[in-house]
């Protein structure tokens, strides 16, 4: 079953199409109680992430996508041990297109660094990418397909996605889907917005331990939320705090141990061994900040957030 969670929501990405960017993205998390299994012993995480995306206009229809992600996780790896902290440092660089009233596309490269940033080095480096293609079927729903690719310490991994945009007539009641990636539905009340959203966290760190082999994280997590949003500055800022379920686990491994290949929900040649006992899921409170863009042109620009 956790394999599965992982494969399914590798891609630590959210992908939209409305006519808005997210160009600044800022979180601070943490959850109570995370218990090792077979054990008496637990953790918590602590996580942080900060996102920026600056989209630089070519011409009516071209746009680059530039940015930056960073994010922090702190943590126990082991029953018993000191606090280990998981950072993730990724570049955008893409083209968002739009090629007729229907259809544009989104192709972004995403070369990143994961570890405990002790000793870093090429080993801690990975490549990776992905194309969306967007149908705009009217002025409420558009739809995106995509695909995403990229390189872990644990091997290739790829995934479709499927999604979906929709805004009532009234533009209160909000639908951004990236299936399996995430999900956000929301209604506006005024200033104010409640919500319910999912989001998947998949990506491997290596750890360095000193007189010992290195060791590589994998993490899989899914975040399941309430929200509650307050808009300010014309929805220029929104402030919101959350509360649900995230069922963090960090396998470790071996470095070098590695399956031969993920599909979405299928791993072909695992045969790894786990060094540490699995961590159940816990509950979580985060509070996040954003600004965003409106947007008043013909490109879509998509906007990414990685944590």
């Amino acid at each position: 079953m956790k394999k599965l969670l992982l494969f399914t929501i590798l891609l630590p990405c959210f992908v939209s199409a409305q006519e808005y960017v997210d160009i600044f993205r800022l979180g601070y998390g943490q959850t109570f109680n995370n218990k090792f299994e077979d054990t008496g012993s637990s953790t918590y995480v602590k996580s942080f992430e900060v996102g920026v995306t600056l989209p630089i206009v070519l011409n009516e229809n071209h746009a680059l996508v530039t940015g930056a992600d960073f994010s922090r996780n702190n943590l126990q790896l082991f029953p018993e041990t000191e606090f280990t902290s998981l950072y993730s440092a990724n570049l955008k660089l893409g083209l968002a297109s739009t090629w007729s009233e229907k259809w544009s596309t989104t192709i972004v490269l995403l070369p990143k660094i994961a570890s405990d940033y002790k000793n870093i080095s090429e080993a801690d480096f990975y490549f990776g990418g992905f194309a969306v293609l967007k149908l705009k079927r009217n002025d409420k729903l558009k739809y995106r397909f995509g695909l995403y690719a990229t390189q872990e310490a644990f091997g290739l991994f790829t995934t479709p996605i499927f999604g979906w945009y929709y805004l009532s007539a009234n533009k209160r009641f909000e639908m951004d889907m990236s299936l399996p990636i995430s999900a956000d539905v929301s209604y506006k009340l005024g200033a104010t917005t409640i919500g319910m959203d999912y989001f998947g966290i998949g990506r491997s760190y290596n750890v360095h331990y000193e007189n010992a082999p290195t060791l590589y994280a994998d993490l899989s997590s899914l975040e399941f939320a309430s929200y509650l949003q307050f808009n300010v500055k014309e929805e220029s800022v929104l402030l919101r705090a959350k509360l649900g379920y995230s069922s963090n686990n960090y396998e470790m491994y071996a470095e070098g141990e590695k399956m031969d290949l993920g599909i979405s929900a299928f791993s072909f040649g695992d045969d790894r061994t786990q060094l540490n006992p699995s961590l159940s899921g816990g509950v979580f409170l985060k509070f996040e900040a954003i600004y965003r863009f409106h947007i008043k042109g013909k490109i879509e620009v998509q906007e990414q957030s990685f944590d």
